[in-house]
């Protein structure tokens, strides 16, 4: 399945240089302890900007849902209609969620509860991106 390419600005060029490195992160931050992704200017839970840092995860997580895509509106996804987009839960937190088609499983076939982890897939010559497999 085409993936876009994803264009890093100045906040999220740190996460796709790491997932260059086959690397997982997500920030934290120091003042209340809070995971986030996706990466922003400053924490979600107490607006602090100052004290924001990048935790490298173990790059596991949980399937907590799924829905098919029949009929996408992407021109470049539509020849590969339908597919999965599962939910993923980060292990460290499960407020945070990732999503994946889970290549390799069959469409409608998604395990909900299973334990996933983290691949990194090639979109173009310079950029990994995180995908997610099922672990056997």
């Amino acid at each position: 399945m085409p993936r876009p390419i994803p264009v890093p600005d100045a906040i999220s060029k740190p996460f796709w240089d790491a997932c260059n490195e086959r690397r997982l992160i997500v920030q934290v931050c120091t003042m209340c302890d809070r995971k986030q992704f996706p990466p922003e200017a400053e924490c979600r839970e107490c607006g602090w900007q100052f004290h924001l840092e990048w935790l490298e995860t173990s790059g596991r997580g949980t399937i907590v849902g799924f829905s098919i895509t029949y009929d996408s509106r992407i021109m470049a996804w539509q020849e590969e209609q339908p597919f999965n987009n599962a939910v993923v839960a980060l292990e460290e937190d499960p407020e945070i969620n990732f999503f994946s088609n889970l290549p390799g499983v069959p469409v409608g076939d998604v395990p909900v509860g299973a334990t996933v982890e983290v691949d990194f897939i090639a979109v173009s010559d310079d950029q990994l991106i995180p995908e997610w497999k099922v672990v056997e």
